[in-house]
């Protein structure tokens, strides 16, 4: 419990750390607000009056405690360009990213799991050194390029899906996630690769240890020292490796994104980054800077779970 909450804490610190930097640093380079609502052509009694009003003549440390209770309530402001509070612009468009990346880090498990099992069970043999080949293959590969050949190949040539053809969660869930598979396989495939190529070698190390060779004295089988004896440590360089992944998995959802055209919170990201509109990519790098630093606490309170050893220092 006291691992825990010292965590818990150590996250909360982040998280306001990062606060205070990104607000200062949107601040520093975001030019006058005022004049990005009412253009160029606004008279300086309306420019004064906006300014006023949006509370921009205020010291800055005023401002930011303002900008952090007020996005703590979920409201992260007014977006310069679309005229609309920013939460309303990003309302529907976080679960479609968020889903993306979750179903993403869903495929890599399932996939690199099983395979980094097996292969370390058959350690040496044919079927192993075809897929450690397999592996380096696919990690060589961006995800936003396999997005491209699955839409080509799934799409377009064997037609299981209409590329573009991207169905709102508000109309049909499973159109919804069955669309999401094919991005998701683009966006796991190469984390997978990892994941398993990470597990095989880590199984491998554990039963090359003492323990492994008193439980097999002890009169366990292969399968009882795998399950009962390695696996358990053998997972724990795997769940920072599945942390790292999940946020990675995030940035990734991003790119890929743009190439079957999903209406996640990349296209608002990049228009928002080009029109200079700081509100909205301040609020979504809050975001995602949240969704990383939580990952990481996950991470770090289920490391503790299953190794005990770990101190709170």
């Amino acid at each position: 419990m006291r691992y825990v909450l010292k965590k818990t804490v150590t996250t909360l610190a982040t998280l306001l750390v990062v606060s205070v930097v990104l607000f200062a640093s949107f601040q520093l380079i975001s030019g006058d607000p005022a004049t990005r609502m009412l253009g160029t052509g606004a008279t300086p009694e309306r420019l004064e009056a906006l300014r006023a009003q949006l509370g921009l003549n205020d010291p800055l440390p005023v401002q930011y405690v303002r900008w952090l209770v007020s996005y703590l309530h979920g409201d992260p402001g007014i977006s310069y360009v679309y005229k609309q509070p920013v939460s309303t612009l990003l309302a529907s468009k976080i679960p479609v990213t968020l889903a993306l990346a979750l179903l993403s880090f869903a495929l890599m498990c399932a996939i690199g799991l099983p395979v980094g099992l097996y292969t370390a069970k058959h350690a040496g043999s044919a079927l192993d050194h075809a897929v450690l080949v397999l592996n380096q293959v696919i990690m060589a590969i961006p995800p936003f390029f396999s997005g491209i050949l699955i839409s080509w190949v799934f799409g377009m040539m064997l037609r299981l899906f209409s590329p573009g053809g991207y169905v709102p969660y508000t109309r049909s869930v499973a159109g919804f996630l069955g669309y999401l598979v094919y991005p998701a396989i683009a966006i796991a495939l190469p984390r997978a690769a990892q994941l398993s190529k990470l597990l095989r070698g880590s199984i491998l190390e554990e039963a090359g240890k003492d323990y492994t060779r008193t439980a097999y004295s002890r009169g366990n089988d292969t399968n009882g020292v795998l399950y009962g004896h390695i696996l358990k440590n053998a997972l724990l360089p795997t769940l920072t490796f599945l942390g790292m992944s999940l946020a990675n998995m995030l940035a990734g959802s991003l790119v890929v994104e743009r190439v079957f055209n999903i209406p996640g919170i990349s296209n608002t990201l990049l228009a928002s980054i080009g029109n200079r509109d700081y509100p909205v990519v301040l609020a979504t790098v809050m975001w995602i800077a949240v969704f990383v630093i939580v990952s990481n606490l996950v991470v770090d309170i289920l490391y503790r779970a299953l190794d005990p050893r770990v101190d709170v220092e």
